[in-house]
């Protein structure tokens, strides 16, 4: 099986309440490989004062490899000068993901909606701000979004894209809650698969939320790990897989047991799909 314990990462919503510097400090402490970063982290380092290029010396102090880094959400269905300012945020994004030495920038649809067409048209204008710094860039579907709400929905809009720098974020909550689980990606060629998120699903009904905190560490609840670790390794996937799991009751907790727990689980679960 492919060797995915070299290349976990642990995605800052995880340890949201968490400062930027000490998530570093426990993700690097604990033993992941890498951090997935998002927009949100630079501007909460900015309010306290830091610029840009500060935060960028943080994380590269911290020692802690980027694999993915989140850029401003709403651009996918923006039109005028919000897509104006949504694009040139991107820009900046790709920027930092270059000085960080990572390659892969992810996009969520946002909470506005329009036609599949606008999402199309500015998928692809990202794409082409992510070719100019020499990354990819990786849309993420939301089973909880108006349109982007199914793994076809997001396929069809990288297909009408249609730009080489433009493919899919996976994530197993999303695929679980919206009915495509377990193997329920195995007809996506692996090229088109960017990067991949994960975090387990409880068995209660869904959260009535546009972004779901009730996720859970991998094992405590009802994803199909065998078989999705199975297929991602049967496509040969050979990027990071990163850790989103925000929950309120993992965030009151110690920030280092929460990333060390679900570390632990994560290769448990990896060591059992061989």
């Amino acid at each position: 099986m492919v060797n995915f314990e070299s290349r976990l990462a642990l995605h800052t919503w995880s340890l949201d309440t968490t400062p930027l510097a000490e998530a570093l400090r426990v993700i690097k402490a604990t033993g992941w490989d890498a951090v997935e970063l998002r927009r949100i982290d630079f501007a909460r380092c900015q309010e306290q004062g830091l610029s840009n290029a500060q935060v960028l010396d943080l994380v590269r102090a911290s020692g802690v490899k980027v694999g993915v880094i989140g850029t401003e959400y709403g651009l996918i269905f923006s039109t005028g000068k919000e897509r104006d300012r949504l694009l040139d945020a991107l820009d900046l994004t790709c920027g930092n993901a270059v000085a960080l030495g990572c390659d892969m920038v992810m996009i969520s649809p946002g909470q506005n909606d329009g036609s599949l067409q606008l999402a199309a048209e500015n998928f692809r204008a990202g794409g082409e701000i992510a070719k100019r710094h020499g990354v990819r860039f990786a849309l993420e579907f939301n089973f909880a979004h108006p349109s982007i709400n199914r793994l076809r929905v997001a396929r069809d809009v990288i297909a009408a894209a249609n730009h080489p720098n433009c493919g899919l974020l996976l994530d197993a909550y999303h695929l679980e809650r919206s009915g495509d689980g377990g193997c329920g990606f195995a007809d996506v060629p692996p090229e088109q698969i960017f990067t991949f998120q994960f975090s387990d699903v409880p068995a209660s009904p869904r959260a009535n939320e546009p972004r779901p905190t009730d996720r859970l560490a991998p094992g405590q609840g009802i994803v199909r790990w065998q078989e999705v670790f199975q297929l991602l390794a049967e496509k040969a996937y050979p990027g990071y897989l990163s850790l989103e799991a925000p929950n309120p009751t993992q965030w009151a907790r110690p920030p280092e047991e929460v990333a060390r727990e679900a570390l632990e689980a994560t290769r448990a679960l990896l060591r059992a799909a061989h």
